[in-house]
């Protein structure tokens, strides 16, 4: 009978192992489309053998453990792609708005500058004529309310950013303070010998993500506890302490400071990795690039056009007046074209002001169609007068050429990025994601195992009501 004892209680660890095995696969199939869910597997192990008669006897098999299919390699390398994927994402938005602003149009600020010179030009054809006179005004108010717009459309471009950053930290901050409470969970769970397979999964998404939005860098301690931190070693989790980043607003300034127990520290670029440094990068060193050049146009067509314009004269022979009103002097060490752009304006209020006309020595009067200063203020606009190289219209090609380049890059960046993120993901997949014709093929298997225990269990239960049957 103690032989018969010991068969059944093999098959009734057989019956138990292949149904929790099913059960598993189950949650497998019920997984299948979850995001960031790894495969999961019964690790199946054999109790002791007893010495029965001289023979070694196996008493059956238990399920010791239910293991994720994992690969800490790929999981690594797509933690390190999401960084440089959502550095190129987060600046294609910000990029694409600049594109418009310095666009390639026939309307572009190019165009108002040409029709500035262009209106001088028709002006020396007929000095006198009060509505050439007037067209010039007029052509420098466009010019100059051009200067102001692309101004003011740089500013939103940089409140647009801030915005974006304000509504993506506090997503950001319940993700690390998620991180750190899946380390207590996976702490106490894995420290009575279980395994957390879920938390594991979801705590490795978090991570991702905390990659693309911060560049964040992760590790994981003797305890099995996720450290997250910051590119330049800020740490956003401890343990099972979760840090918070805070946006802070002043006026139109936006920082990021980093609270760690009650002490707050800046979180300047070089802390910064993924989206928000592709956005803070834009928004604190390519808009103010882009902005002291246009006020560096501004600033070198105000200043030319008044010296030539100073040393003419109007109809009413007066001389010394300045065409766009003067730039203030920023007090040290500011550039002299600081907002040059968005004080840019015209002085004259009445077209008798114009200087078309060389300046008379006195007591004489401007000759009627004298138009050798219109000319020779005609002749700035093709002239080189910035940086020794360029005119006004190359110097704003090299604006519009700049943002053009950088979004090109970005563009292509960010399909290369993509490209390698699907590909580690498809890697991934393989490696740990759920294939359903695998688990069906492993239903089935783990369905005629458990038939297969059933029926053993019917027989034996036979041979033992024989047996009991024999003894009466």
């Amino acid at each position: 009978m103690a032989g018969l004892f010991t068969a059944l209680n093999a098959g009734k660890t057989s019956l138990e192992v292949n149904q929790k095995s099913i059960e598993i696969i189950g949650n497998n199939i019920s997984n299948v489309n979850t995001e960031g869910y790894s495969r999961q597997s019964a690790v199946l192990t054999p109790y002791p053998s007893m010495n029965f008669g001289g023979f070694f006897i196996g008493q059956g098999v238990v399920v010791s453990n239910v293991q994720r299919d994992h690969d800490t390699f790929v999981t690594g390398q797509l933690q390190q792609k999401s960084i440089e994927f959502g550095l190129q994402n987060g600046q294609a938005n910000p990029l694409a708005e600049l594109e418009r602003v310095f666009n390639i149009t026939d309307n572009n600020l190019a165009t108002k500058i040409d029709s500035f010179f262009d209106s001088w030009q028709k002006l020396s054809a007929n000095p006198s004529g009060l509505v050439e006179r007037d067209n010039v005004i007029q052509n420098g108010q466009q010019l100059a309310q051009n200067f102001h717009t692309i101004t003011n459309d740089l500013n939103t471009v940089q409140q647009n950013i801030n915005g974006s950053i304000v509504s993506k930290v506090d997503d950001v901050n319940s993700k690390i303070t998620e991180i750190a409470d899946l380390n207590s969970r996976i702490f106490n769970i894995e420290i009575q010998g279980q395994t957390a397979n879920s938390a594991r999964d979801r705590r490795d998404m978090l991570a991702k993500d905390l990659a693309s939005s911060l560049g964040a860098q992760t590790y994981t301690d003797s305890k099995g506890m996720m450290a997250v931190q910051l590119p330049g070693g800020l740490p956003l989790v401890q343990g099972t302490q979760a840090m918070t980043i805070e946006a802070v607003q002043s006026g139109a300034t936006l920082n990021l400071k980093l609270n760690t127990g009650g002490a707050t520290r800046d979180i300047g670029l070089n802390n910064l990795g993924g989206e928000f440094y592709g956005l803070v990068n834009i928004r604190d060193t390519i808009i103010p690039g882009l902005g002291d050049n246009l006020s560096r146009l501004a600033y070198e067509i105000t200043q030319s056009v008044n010296t030539a314009h100073a040393a003419g004269a109007g109809l009413d022979s007066v001389t010394g007046r300045n065409f766009f009103t003067p730039n203030p002097v920023p007090a040290p060490p500011a550039n002299l074209w600081q907002d040059a752009a968005r004080n840019i304006s015209v002085a004259l209020t009445d077209s008798n002001q114009v200087a078309a006309a060389q300046a008379p020595i006195p007591p004489a009067t401007v000759a009627t169609g004298d138009n050798r200063n219109a000319l020779t203020i005609v002749n700035l606009g093709t002239s080189v007068l910035i940086n020794g190289s360029d005119n006004f219209d190359a110097y704003y090609g090299k604006m519009t050429s700049t943002v053009g380049i950088l979004t090109n890059q970005n563009t292509l960046s960010l399909g290369g990025a993509k490209d390698a993120m699907t590909q580690l993901q498809n890697m991934r997949d393989g490696l740990a994601g759920v294939s359903l014709d695998t688990e069906m093929i492993n239903l089935i298997q783990f369905q005629r195992g458990f038939e297969s225990s059933a029926k053993f269990l019917s027989t034996v239960d036979e041979m033992m009501a024989k047996l009991m049957e024999l003894k009466q």
